[in-house]
């Protein structure tokens, strides 16, 4: 990335060797290209300007997915704003503290969200509400239509932040992972040519937009290969096999294939003409690898990476995709083993802490030095908070995690979070909330409950009150009872107990 080219979109117009080429199929059918795509994001620019947005300001965004949301984030990043995608399934309540800690210019959301969200923003002078639709309504694109579609880009720096994606926090405070014009791009440019992307390639998009999964894998190397993406609102077995004869990659998460082996059309044939299927966001069990393969004649590639790192380790395009293993290390990019108490590196075979330094590490948390400071050594190294082990050819396993995070349908949920809301619904005495395998979700958010001997809580009635608070894939998807919960001498919870003790009860 040269000083001349810093900002993320000058860097995709140059990599564009035909703006007439189709940038975005929809699902129904239409077809927008690379030139209508770059003016249409000169006019969101624009008006964006027009409100108020100059370089660094935030704009945060929670609508559905459409083609003129992933435009409006080429927008952002051409007027130097800070992007900052917002999970569709947040409730008030968390995009209370978001946007409090955020503070952004400009708020983009659904239609029928603008008069909640504007309450929201009243604490900030000078800032908007502009809202965007599926089908290209709202106030944003009602504006963008008579704006200029001249505007120059930004003049950014390479390490200037390009984005802030949320992640959940330990303590239930999320914290603002910040992604600079340079992570994005060397992340951007090193998949596509790992994974041999060209402008011939058509993605078959059905992953949302406000996961690093969906926007900074899938989006960018679409965008840094000059190549096409249909682009689907969600995931649907039957769409997916509608529009897959048109596409030559496939991105997901596991859940995605465990449901595509589910159904009776999908064989070789059907795939024979895909050159690649990609999974990642959440561990693809060996089974699930090793049925696809036998069924379609595909191993899936497996990807590692973060929110605060882009991907970290691909198993190989070429060569021998092992089931269970997320590959070696990315060209460029540095991963280590070390003993979680002194970050002293361990040798190959030995399970430890996951370290990874490179161009695609994060610039560190929004707001917050000191968690900064914490999790990214001096050195460069992220502590990834995942535990794996390196075999002697630099291929890594990831066996476990430090934290109690559970990953589930490809989303981050951290169990406190999830606790202090059952824990304040009356008759509950205290709670614990673990992932154990699940089918489809790679893990099931699973909460252990104990209440009061005179209470009649059940699950439904937890679930009710949790609905209204949480977003729908941080609520759990058993309740348990019990008397009480296994502890060790300290007065800590034994979770590990717990999830040995429930790990069969979606798997039988």
């Amino acid at each position: 990335m040269t000083d001349e080219m810093a900002n993320l979109y000058t860097a995709f117009v140059a990599r564009c060797a035909n703006p007439d080429k189709t940038f975005i199929k929809t699902q129904d059918g239409r077809r927008i290209r690379y030139r209508e795509a770059f003016d249409l994001a000169g006019q969101i620019a624009n008006v964006l300007k027009g409100n108020g947005v100059k370089p660094l300001d935030r704009v945060a965004v929670q609508v559905e997915k459409s083609a003129e949301a992933l435009i409006l984030y080429l927008a952002c990043l051409r007027v130097g704003a800070i992007y900052l995608p917002l999970n569709t399934a947040y409730t008030l309540s968390e995009l209370d503290y978001l946007i409090g800690d955020a503070e952004p210019r400009v708020v983009v959301c659904r239609p029928a969200s603008h008069d909640a969200i504007q309450l929201l923003m009243a604490r900030l002078p000078g800032s908007s509400v502009l809202t965007l639709g599926t089908q290209g309504s709202g106030s944003l694109m009602e504006a963008a239509r008579t704006a200029s579609t001249k505007i120059d880009a930004a003049p950014c720096g390479p390490d200037d932040v390009a984005a802030i994606l949320y992640t959940s926090g330990t303590t239930g405070r999320s914290k603002g992972a910040m992604l600079t014009h340079r992570n994005l791009y060397s992340n951007a440019a090193t998949l596509a040519d790992a994974w041999r992307f060209t402008a011939d390639d058509v993605l078959l998009h059905a992953l949302p937009l406000f996961h690093t999964h969906g926007l900074f894998v899938a989006t960018n190397i679409v965008l840094m290969a000059g190549a096409s993406m249909i682009l689907l609102p969600k995931f649907d077995p039957v769409v997916i096999r509608e529009k897959l004869p048109q596409a030559t990659v496939m991105m997901g998460v596991p859940t995605f294939y465990t449901r595509l082996l589910q159904e009776d059309w999908l064989d070789a044939k059907t795939v024979a003409h895909m050159r690649l299927f990609v999974s990642g966001s959440a561990p693809l069990l060996a089974d699930t690898h090793r049925e696809w393969s036998e069924r379609t004649g595909h191993a899936i590639l497996e990807r590692y990476g973060m929110t605060e790192t882009n991907m970290i380790t691909s198993n190989p395009y070429s060569g021998s995709r092992i089931p269970g293993t997320v590959g070696a290390a990315l060209p460029g990019i540095e991963v280590i083993v070390t003993a979680p108490q002194t970050g002293v590196p361990l040798p190959h075979g030995d399970v430890g802490m996951v370290e990874v330094r490179g161009p695609n590490v994060f610039k560190g948390y929004w707001r917050m030095p000191e968690k900064t400071e914490a999790e990214l050594r001096s050195n460069g190294f992220f502590i990834t908070g995942d535990l794996g082990k390196l075999d002697d050819n630099g291929v890594l396993s990831i066996v476990g995690r430090g934290k109690d995070l559970v990953i589930t349908g490809g989303y981050n949920v951290y169990p406190k979070e999830v606790e202090t809301q059952i824990d304040e619904i009356d008759g509950v005495i205290e709670s614990a909330v673990i992932g154990v395998p699940h089918p489809d979700f790679g893990e099931g958010v699973t909460a252990i409950v104990v209440k009061a001997a005179s209470c009649n809580l059940n699950e439904n009635a937890i679930v009710q009150v949790l609905d209204s608070r949480l977003a729908k894939f941080k609520l759990p998807k058993r309740i348990i009872f019990v008397d009480e919960l296994p502890r060790n001498t300290m007065g800590k919870v034994l979770k590990e107990a717990l999830r040995a003790q429930y790990k069969s009860i979606y798997t039988g």
